[in-house]
């Protein structure tokens, strides 16, 4: 019979556990400069 080899690849914790506050706070500024200019077109265009 063959050896039945059991050990499967286990990702290391480092790929789970990664930092990610960076990546959010870099989305987060992203969404408010999208907002913040959104806004600032459409009282531009209720302006006129």
């Amino acid at each position: 019979m063959t050896k039945d080899n059991s050990k499967q690849l286990v990702p290391s914790s480092n790929e789970h556990g990664m930092d990610l506050k960076g990546t959010f706070i870099a989305v987060m500024l992203l969404g408010i400069f999208i907002l913040v200019s959104w806004f600032g077109i459409y009282a531009l265009f209720l302006s006129r």
